[in-house]
């Protein structure tokens, strides 16, 4: 479904060239829901901005490829990317305040997104509008609907984000950590109706997040950033049966977890300045079994099996 390679997104400042995606390779397959983790300032939401082309100068993609159903995103104009956006790949934004315009109620917004797309009446693309408002499970559908952003709650704004961005059923969803300004009870419907959603249209998923509790609750296989590239992907099972990079394990050491005891440990130092990444591997000023070839080689991928990716010297 989607294939991207060795993608180098970058950002001009004044202060030097930001490397804020710098070598990302991963591949999403039909139906699968791949999570992407990793602390902030690693590169997630840009890498998904970029799947999208939502960037502009002085954000630029530099180098790569974004294969998406056999075609470069990257080959495609601007108003083929705007008939792509929406219909065959969506976003869940971070803060649906921020992403719903105020000024338009709910049934506007949607049967806007509707229309834009698929074209119908606007009474066929009411219809659709109410029909999802009611899969996402808001009460009172039919009244909330004809309600403006302000009047609705953080969680009836985020089901809002998530009716909008499935509203014409697209192939791939890009979920950029849409449970974080949700309290657990609400967060937990969220991501149970992500998941079913995703599961009952067979369509394929990006979940960003910094959590590892929901990579755990919903993913297949999860791809673990750090400094703008991938260092290990898995299976969720493999990765925390078996989690092989330092920064991995570093982070579910940092994480409270019901199957373990251990005290939580933090990671040292912080995470990489994109404007000064390291020379050889990028985590090796804040690992703790780092030696001579980390301070000078990029480590390599190496498959420790066939679904398990780790880029680290230490293999």
């Amino acid at each position: 479904m989607l294939n991207i390679n060795n993608l180098h997104t970058h950002i001009k400042t004044n202060y030097g060239n930001v490397k804020a995606v710098n070598g990302t390779t991963f591949n999403i397959e039909q139906g699968e829901i791949l999570g992407l983790v990793g602390e902030s300032g690693c590169g997630k939401s840009l890498t998904a901005l970029s799947i999208l082309r939502l960037i502009q100068n002085p954000i630029n993609i530099v180098e790569g490829n974004i294969v998406f159903n056999g075609k470069n995103l990257l080959d495609k104009s601007i108003n083929e990317m705007r008939k792509l956006r929406g219909k065959e790949i969506s976003m869940i934004f971070q803060n649906p305040r921020e992403s719903l315009n105020p000024v338009f109620t709910i049934s506007d917004q949607l049967i806007n997104i509707y229309q834009t797309h698929l074209g119908g009446s606007k009474k066929e693309a009411y219809t659709k509008s109410l029909e999802m408002l009611n899969a996402v499970n808001i009460p009172d559908a039919s009244d909330r609907i004809l309600s403006y952003p302000h009047e609705l709650s953080g969680g009836m704004c985020q089901r809002v984000m998530i009716a909008m961005a499935l509203i014409c059923e697209p192939k791939l969803l890009i979920a950029d950590e849409p449970t974080t300004a949700l309290d657990v009870t609400v967060q937990a419907e969220v991501l149970d109706l992500i998941l079913s959603l995703v599961k009952s249209k067979s369509m394929s998923c990006l979940f960003i997040t910094h959590d590892l509790g929901v990579i755990a609750q919903i993913c297949d296989r999860v791809a673990v950033m750090y400094a703008g590239q991938i260092i290990e992907i898995g299976k969720v099972d493999d990765i925390f049966s078996n989690p092989s990079h330092p920064y991995t394990i570093g982070l579910l050491n940092s994480t409270l977890r019901a199957d373990k005891i251990s005290p939580i440990q933090m990671i040292p130092g912080e995470v990489a300045d994109p404007t000064n990444i390291p020379q050889g591997c990028s985590f090796n000023p804040r690992c703790n079994k780092v030696h001579d070839t980390c301070y000078k080689n990029i480590p390599k991928n190496v498959e420790l099996n066939s679904n398990h990716l780790v880029k680290c010297h230490l293999f």
